[in-house]
């Protein structure tokens, strides 16, 4: 007989953390921009074709930025189809990097989109890493993942993990540092960062110099205070979460025994793995879960820094970067990056 889904009690009507008054704006904005229909299981299709009409390709977005682009087919997981990554490098003659021919290897970064399992492509969020490609020579790769639900748990981490194969592989070639590699992500891309993290240390695969995880969404179960706080109202909300898991997870979602590969929140084991920079809005739905698996990275011996940002909502310092939270935010994810990978001033 199969194991019966937990359901928790429902918890009394909790009133939200407000939201920091100059991010007001850039929230409205973001709703009206990206969820104007409600993501549902019915809607997953027209939701995903409109998400992909906000998002360029990477050529689009750089402009005139002296960064080359090249895409390349790499091996997928065995029996699984190639996938398809992103790669930016300084283009010859700018930054401080081994690809621009001083011979010295430079850090990666290795790119996971976000969107809820449910949408998006390597093109979303890209733009994070262009200031560090062309000032600092870092050279990044983003991966092209199958989504949900055509494509449930383990598909989505699964190429995740043998593009950052490909990218270990190939660091030589890209001037790489092969000891500098970090995996970078937000929202689903946050999960998804730390699933790849606990796969490579659990497979003895690439050792990751760092993973950064902004807003990660990182549990199935859907049932901590600030799920219940956003629910209906906010980006990214419980409901518009509910459906994303379920997309991944079908019926498993919530039952006992879901992969930590599928979301890292279930993982009983957390040492060992590479330093987390944790970050996210104390006006949202993934606050409580990103700050429990900062807890728990603590107590496992591993190293962590986290921040919860008053008044953020998801993915605020992205959509609202001029707000005084926001750049303080940016600001500080850039610090830990500098840190983490030795970068060049």
């Amino acid at each position: 007989m199969p194991e019966p889904v937990h359901v928790s009690p429902p918890l009394p009507a909790l009133a939200p953390v407000s939201y920091d008054p100059e991010l007001v704006a850039g929230l409205a904005a973001f709703l009206d921009a990206v969820e104007q229909l409600p993501l549902r299981a019915d809607t997953i299709l027209a939701n995903r074709a409109h998400f992909a009409s906000l998002v360029p390709p990477v050529e689009q977005q750089l402009g005139d930025r002296p960064i080359d682009v090249e895409h390349v087919m790499a091996p997928g997981p065995a029996g699984a189809p190639d996938i398809e990554l992103t790669v930016l490098r300084p283009r010859s003659g700018t930054g401080s990097s081994a690809g621009t021919g001083t011979g010295t290897p430079v850090p990666g970064l290795y790119l996971i989109h976000g969107g809820g399992m449910v949408l998006g492509n390597r093109h979303f969020g890209v733009s994070d890493a262009f200031d560090l490609v062309e000032e600092h020579g870092v050279v990044a790769v983003s991966v092209e993942y199958r989504l949900a639900p055509e494509h449930p748990h383990p598909a989505p981490v699964e190429d995740c993990y043998a593009g950052l194969l490909w990218f270990a592989a190939a660091a030589s070639r890209l001037g790489v540092d092969p000891d500098r590699i970090m995996v970078w992500g937000a929202s689903a891309g946050g999960g998804l960062s730390a699933a790849v993290a606990l796969l490579a240390r659990d497979r003895r695969g690439p050792a990751l110099a760092g993973q950064l995880l902004g807003c990660p969404m990182i549990d199935d179960r859907n049932n901590t205070v600030s799920s219940h706080q956003y629910n209906g109202i906010g980006a990214w909300d419980r409901s518009n979460n509910h459906t994303g898991w379920s997309a991944l997870l079908g019926d498993e979602r919530g039952r006992a025994g879901v992969s930590p590969y599928a979301a890292p929140a279930r993982a009983i084991d957390l040492a060992g793995l590479p330093p987390a920079y944790i970050e996210v809005g104390a006006a949202e739905v993934f606050r409580d879960e990103a700050v429990d698996y900062a807890s728990r990275l603590w107590a496992a011996g591993s190293q962590a820094e986290l921040h919860v940002w008053a008044g953020g909502y998801h993915g605020f310092s992205t959509f609202s970067p001029d707000a005084v939270v926001s750049r303080a935010a940016n600001a500080a994810r850039a610090t830990w990056l500098q840190r983490t990978l030795r970068l060049l001033r």
